[in-house]
């Protein structure tokens, strides 16, 4: 592959700045791409924490909230493979900046909408741009520095990144109860200028001279209509219910797409997504473990703000707070755990990891309403992070040793791809556990208050706000207090319903690593590939 770098003669001349290739500019890249793909990282642990606090302001429903979170996640899921193909074509420093440009525009429009619809619209936006920044902000450093510095590069750079995500939600938190929930978009704005403002002076364009084959847009098209259609039935279904027409419509449409585009991928001289690569045991057994773990951490995840700032009573940054165990564990141990791999092989650990995984999730279904923290929430946090830290390097390692070296890239994008089509998948589905164990058990409870019937069906019709639900006005406080608490306890109720399901995904995902992961280190795997 030949990289294409104005900086081939020592030195690179950007209006009137000129500096050394080997000296400065090397800074320069890392501290764009750094920030670039924090403003991903800050927003991708930051909105949940912000949930209650949109469900409030905007008047949104729980399945509004969904389409929050997944808008984004369909767009960037379905085009980072993208995204990053653009890069290779048209110059990976013009389509990183491109996505910057998009996705701080979006993140502006976030911060003004004045309802649901608009920041669904706005965040599928910010998908966009984040599909072009991602994998943006890699290929620009792979491509600025030499073999032998770009492991401490990228090492430098995923330490900052664990970083950004361990304060992120703590920042968001402080944004949120400081000022608004608004802020937390705002934010990217002077990031975004600083980035765009390095990127223009100092980072070099590069591109792949020897890409083959054009882009792939009728897989990117038909994978986001697929996933979408999927998305929109199986969340619709919830309160629309798997009989009616138009949930029946959009599912079929979505499997008949997705169907159609494995087609076009194997017919595809440049494919989005090589299918041969799943040829591979190993390979195939990754990212299915990859896809059942993802799922039960995405949508445990995204139902624990949730709790604890609408049924526990913690405030956004509390909330925030509350995640630092489990990040902070991620981001100390995953060194460790990657050196695993190469000391007892990749099989024990991503058995081990889940199990313990596993545990963290059962650990959540234990905690009522109230309690401190310490005693409820924490210790799942960190059983959690610890099954998770065990798990996510030597996953990594395992899909990167399980192809030939020039699918290395390829493989990692793939199963970038997966775990964020896990993350849209478990929103959905478990958003439909969630919402129907939550209004079963609210229903039954309702009928053992002494409240008016009027108030009763009130508080039935707004099932869909889940802990959010106003308690009608007129009741007498002690009634409006069992009321309230009748609420918190059916939320609590389909929450331990929905980590029951994470504990399954997450030992099943440990039966497929110990069926399909090969106990051996991936450098073996790697020369019998290539001698093959």
């Amino acid at each position: 592959m030949i990289i294409r770098q104005p900086c081939d003669e020592g030195v690179m001349r950007a209006g009137r700045v000129a500096v050394s290739c080997q000296t400065n500019v090397k800074s320069w890249v890392l501290a764009a791409t750094i920030l670039g793909s924090s403003m991903a990282f800050i927003n991708g642990s930051t909105v949940n924490v912000a949930l209650p606090a949109l469900q409030s302001s905007l008047g949104a429903t729980v399945i509004d909230v969904q389409w929050i979170i997944n808008a984004y996640m369909l767009f960037l899921s379905a085009l980072i493979l993208l995204g990053g193909s653009l890069g290779d074509h048209f110059g990976r420093r013009r389509m990183f900046m491109l996505g910057v440009v998009i996705f701080t525009a979006a993140s502006a429009w976030c911060g003004l909408v004045a309802t649901p619809g608009q920041m669904i619209i706005a965040r599928a936006i910010q998908g966009i741009g984040g599909a072009l920044l991602t994998p943006g902000s890699l290929a620009i450093i792979s491509a600025s520095f030499p073999e032998g510095e770009r492991g401490q590069a990228i090492g430098l750079w995923s330490g900052f990144s664990a970083l950004t995500s361990a304060l992120g939600p703590l920042l968001g938190g402080w944004l949120i109860d400081t000022f608004s929930w608004r802020w937390i978009f705002y934010i990217n704005i002077p990031l975004a200028i600083a980035v765009l403002v390095i990127s223009a002076l100092f980072v070099p364009e590069s591109r792949d001279e020897e890409v083959q084959g054009g882009l792939d847009w009728w897989g990117a098209l038909l994978a986001t209509l697929g996933l979408g259609g999927l998305t929109y039935g199986l969340i619709e279904s919830s309160n629309r219910g798997f009989a009616d027409l138009t949930v029946i419509l959009a599912i079929t449409l979505g499997i008949v797409l997705l169907i159609a585009f494995v087609v076009v991928e194997l017919r595809s001289p440049a494919p989005l997504v090589p299918l041969t690569l799943f040829s591979s045991r190993v390979f195939s057994g990754a990212n299915g473990l990859t896809l059942l773990l993802y799922t039960a951490l995405g949508g445990s995840l995204f139902f624990l703000p949730l709790n604890l700032i609408q049924v526990q009573g913690y405030s956004a940054t509390a909330a925030g707070a509350a995640f630092l165990p489990m990040i902070l564990l991620l981001s100390l141990l995953s060194r460790w755990a990657g050196g695993l791999v190469s000391s007892v092989g990749a099989k024990r650990p991503l058995i081990i990891g889940p199990v313990i995984a596993a545990l963290g999730f059962f650990l959540f279904t234990l905690p009522g309403i109230g309690g401190s923290y310490w005693t409820t929430f924490f210790p799942a946090l960190v059983v959690l992070g610890l099954g998770m830290s065990i798990s996510v390097a030597p996953l990594t390692t395992t899909v990167m040793g399980s192809v030939a070296t020039h699918y290395a890239g390829t493989a990692s994008g793939i199963n970038n791809a997966v775990s964020r089509v896990a993350n849209l998948f478990a929103i959905a589905a478990m958003g439909i556990v969630m919402l129907g164990v939550f209004s079963s058990s609210l229903a039954a409870q309702l009928t053992t208050l002494d409240i008016p019937t009027e108030a009763r069906q009130d508080i039935e019709a707004s099932r869909t706000d889940l802990a959010n639900i106003q308690v009608p006005s007129g009741l007498a406080v002690e009634q409006a207090a069992l009321a309230e608490r009748v609420i918190d306890e059916a939320f609590v109720v389909g929450f331990r319903a929905v980590m029951y399901i994470a504990v399954v995904l997450a030992l099943a995902s440990a039966i497929v690593a110990w069926l399909t992961i090969a106990d051996r280190a991936p450098a073996k795997q790697q020369s019998e590939l290539e001698t093959a």
